[in-house]
C-alpha cells in the first residue's frame, strides 16, 4: 500500500542566514547592499536577523543585486514563516490539552465519540485536540462557547452543574454534520407548516410499528415537510432528550437522543420538538430536557411557557385529551384495560403506560412490560 506523507522541518531557518552567506561570497557588506538597493541599512539588518519579512518587491531587488532568483527568496521566506507558524500551532495545541479534563473532554467522552466514529481513536493528547478541532471545525477549542450553534450547550452548563457543556456541544455538532449530509443526499423539500400538520396523524400511527419500519417512514414523511429527523446517540452528561434547529431558512432539524431508551419517551420527545416547530416558528437552537431541568436552566417565564406548550402538544397528539379523561375517570389501570384503551385510540400501549406513570396513576415500576425500549444501532 502506498502512502503520501508530508514531512516538515521543525527548524526555522530565517532567509537572512542565506543572505549573509551570499553577501560573504560576494564580498559585500550590508551597508553596500543597502546602497545598491536604495534602501536604508536598518531594514536590511532586520531581514538578516529574521525580524523583517522579504516582500516580493524586496525579492526582486535582491535578485538584481545578488543574482539569486526572486522566487528563491520568496520560497525561503514562506518556508521560514510557515515553520514559525507550525511551532506556534504546536504550542497552542499543547495549551489546549488542558481541556482534556473531567469537566470538558474527559477520556470517557472522547472514547464515546471515537466509538461512534466521530473522531479517531488515540491516546495522545495533542492528537485528540487535533481531532476535536477537525470535528468542530474551529481553530481553537477555546472558541466553542462563542459559536452560535453551540452557545445553548454552554448556557445549559451554567445552570446545571452536572451537565458537561462540551459533551452537549459535541452532540449538537454531530447533528449539524449529519443534517447537512442528509440535506445533500436526500430529497428534503422546503419547510411547509401546513404539510407538517397534516403529517402528524401519519406519524402518530407509526408508534405501532417497529423501529426498522417507522424510522424510514418517519424520515420520508418529515423530509416531504422540510424537516430532517436525526437520531444521534446520547453522550455522557448531556441529559438532552431532543433539540430543534434550522440549517437554512427553509430546512429544520429534529434531533433525538434515545436517552434512557424508552419508546414512549422517544415518541413524546419527537412530538414535543414538532410542537416547538409548529407553535414557535424559527428560533435559535432549542434543547429539551426533563421539565424540572428545563425550569432550572432557562428560568424565564416565556421560555417555560413555550416548553409547556410543546409538552401539551405532544401529550394531546399522542393521547387525545377527552379520551384520556374518560379513561382515567374509570380508575381501572389493569394491563388488560390499558391495552384495550391503547387499541381503541390506536397508539402503542407503552405510551399510555408512560402517561399514567407520569400522571401518578401508576407507579414507575408498574406495567413496564408494556413499555418497549429502543437501543442504538449503526442503522439508526
Amino acid at each position: 500500500m502506498m502512502t503520501n506523507q508530508n514531512l516538515y522541518s521543525d527548524l526555522a531557518i530565517a532567509p537572512g542566514e542565506y543572505l549573509t552567506e551570499v553577501l560573504e561570497d560576494l564580498g559585500m557588506s550590508q551597508a553596500e547592499l543597502a546602497r545598491r538597493m536604495g534602501r536604508p541599512i536598518q531594514p536590511i539588518n532586520e531581514i538578516v536577523k529574521g525580524n523583517k519579512a522579504i516582500t516580493p518587491d524586496t525579492a526582486l531587488q535582491l535578485e538584481k543585486v545578488t543574482g539569486v532568483p526572486a522566487y528563491l527568496w520568496i520560497g525561503l521566506e514562506d518556508e521560514y514563516r510557515l515553520t514559525l507558524a507550525r511551532q506556534e500551532e504546536q504550542e497552542q495545541l499543547e495549551r489546549e490539552t488542558e481541556l482534556l479534563r473531567p469537566d470538558c473532554f474527559d477520556p470517557k467522552l472522547y472514547n464515546e465519540m471515537a466509538k461512534f466514529g466521530w473522531v479517531e481513536k488515540t491516546r495522545k493528547k495533542v492528537e485528540k485536540v487535533k481531532e476535536l478541532l477537525r470535528f468542530f471545525g474551529v481553530s481553537s477549542l477555546f472558541n466553542l462557547a462563542d459559536v452560535r450553534s453551540y452557545a445553548p450547550a454552554f448556557r445549559v452548563a451554567k445552570s446545571q452543574t452536572n451537565c458537561n457543556n462540551y459533551a452537549l456541544a459535541a452532540w449538537l455538532r454531530q447533528g449539524e454534520l449529519e443534517a447537512k449530509h442528509s440535506e445533500q443526499e436526500t430529497n428534503v423539500k422546503p419547510f411547509d407548516a401546513g404539510h407538517l400538520k397534516s403529517a402528524i396523524p401519519k406519524l402518530r400511527a407509526l408508534t405501532l410499528e417497529s423501529p426498522e419500519v417507522f424510522l424510514s417512514r418517519a424520515r420520508t414523511l418529515l423530509a416531504d415537510c422540510g424537516t430532517i429527523l436525526l437520531i444521534i446517540p446520547h453522550l455522557p452528561k448531556t441529559y438532552a432528550h431532543g433539540a430543534t434547529f434550522w440549517i437554512s431558512p427553509v430546512k429544520v432539524v429534529v434531533q433525538l437522543s434515545i436517552r434512557q431508551g424508552w419508546a414512549d419517551i422517544f415518541w413524546f420527545s419527537l412530538f414535543h420538538e414538532l410542537g416547538h416547530i409548529l407553535l414557535h416558528g424559527k428560533r435559535d437552537t432549542i434543547l429539551s430536557f426533563k421539565k424540572e431541568d428545563y425550569i432550572r436552566i432557562y428560568g424565564d417565564a416565556s421560555s417555560v411557557e413555550k416548553e409547556d406548550e410543546a409538552d401539551a402538544f405532544a401529550r394531546n397528539t399522542l393521547i387525545p385529551q377527552g379520551a384520556y379523561r374518560e379513561f382515567v375517570a374509570q380508575e381501572i389501570f389493569t394491563k388488560t384495560a390499558v391495552q384495550a384503551f391503547a387499541e381503541r385510540i390506536e397508539v402503542a400501549s407503552g405510551i399510555v403506560v408512560g402517561r399514567l406513570q407520569h400522571d401518578k396513576y401508576l407507579d414507575y415500576s408498574e406495567l413496564n412490560d408494556l413499555r418497549e425500549r429502543y437501543t442504538w444501532s449503526d442503522r439508526n
